[in-house]
């Protein structure tokens, strides 16, 4: 049904939106040093924490009131429209494919994790929960990392639209960039020099902007869900109980 292309792009414009807007809000509030400024000497230190902003990170861009509500808001939208996503693509694999259910269950567990990670760090404030918080984003970004590798290697095993030609090569270039600028962003956050800081919060964008049109991609293949799958998925589930009860 057409309908549910709503889901897949409420998605990416949920977190594009709310992770752009809480942005320019600590942007405005000078919470938050500009993405565009190189060369900026107002960076906070640990010598020096007042007078000055943070490194433009997605993370750094809600730390501080007012846009850490807007943050923790559109994180949490975020993950459960994510956990969702992950659900409901199963189904669709489940359905219509279930050769391949095995790979489809490996890219639910990396995808459920993601949206836990995620849903980790959005309630924890960098400013107060620093471990926690990054915990949970990199444990997200990883799990990222792998569901975009096998929901790619799904989309050239399994015909869902008759689009995969195109769709197929296209994935294939999101998820080669979502795997490098990871590997990129993480070297480059450890780092001290203002260069390579600055350098991973270009990065860390970079990510969230790629995931969205990675996401969004899959607005053709929601074209082709449909609500019978997921309760499909559900009635399959519970007639496994008496077999495995009775392997027992």
């Amino acid at each position: 049904m057409v309908f549910w292309i709503i889901f897949p792009i409420s998605l990416s414009l949920v977190s594009f939106i709310g992770t752009w807007t809480v942005y320019g809000l600590a942007l405005a509030n000078t919470h938050v040093c500009s993405l565009s400024d190189w060369g900026s000497d107002n960076y906070c230190k640990a010598n020096h924490t007042t007078g000055c902003c943070l490194v433009p990170t997605i993370s750094s861009s809600g730390t501080k009131s007012p846009e850490n509500s807007l943050f923790t808001a559109t994180i949490n939208a975020g993950s459960f429209l994510f956990l969702l996503f992950c659900i409901f693509h199963h189904a669709h694999i489940m359905e219509r494919h279930r050769l391949h259910s095995m790979l489809s269950k490996f890219a639910l567990v990396f995808g459920v994790v993601a949206a836990l990670g995620a849903f980790t760090a959005g309630n924890c404030n960098p400013g107060d929960l620093a471990l926690p918080h990054y915990f949970g984003a990199a444990i997200s970004f990883i799990c990222i990392c792998f569901y975009t590798v096998f929901l790619t290697s799904l989309t050239g095993k399994c015909v869902l639209t008759g689009y995969e030609w195109a769709l197929y090569p296209l994935r294939i270039v999101s998820t080669v960039v979502q795997t490098i600028v990871t590997i990129c962003y993480t070297v480059l956050f450890a780092q001290d020099q203002h260069f390579c800081v600055h350098l991973s919060a270009i990065f860390e964008w970079m990510l969230s902007v790629n995931l969205e049109l990675f996401e969004l991609s899959f607005a053709v293949e929601f074209c082709f869900f449909s609500s019978f799958m997921i309760s499909n998925l559900l009635t399959k589930r519970e007639e496994e109980k008496p077999l495995i009860i009775s392997m027992s």
